[in-house]
């Protein structure tokens, strides 16, 4: 991983959910069949250079499985 949430993930909203999520067969074939959901939110965020600003974050989680595939989609500092 080459950041780390510093932060608690706020404004957390659903992009896609089951079938509507483009790699739901990957998801399902690597960590198993769930409800998955694709969501995204804010954080703060430290850099691999050492770097603190906010990102938006995008990610996969499933109701005992939980959040898999974080990935910081921009920055916002």
């Amino acid at each position: 991983m080459y950041f780390e949430i510093i932060d608690e993930i706020e404004d957390i909203e659903t992009i896609a959910v089951g079938g509507r999520i483009r790699d739901i067969m990957r998801l399902r074939k690597q960590y198993g069949p769930s409800r998955w959901r694709k969501l995204k939110g804010m954080a703060k965020v430290r850099l691999q250079s050492g770097r603190i600003c906010n990102a938006e974050l995008h990610w996969y989680e499933a109701h005992g499985i939980g959040r898999k595939k974080i990935k910081i989609k921009r920055l916002l500092d």
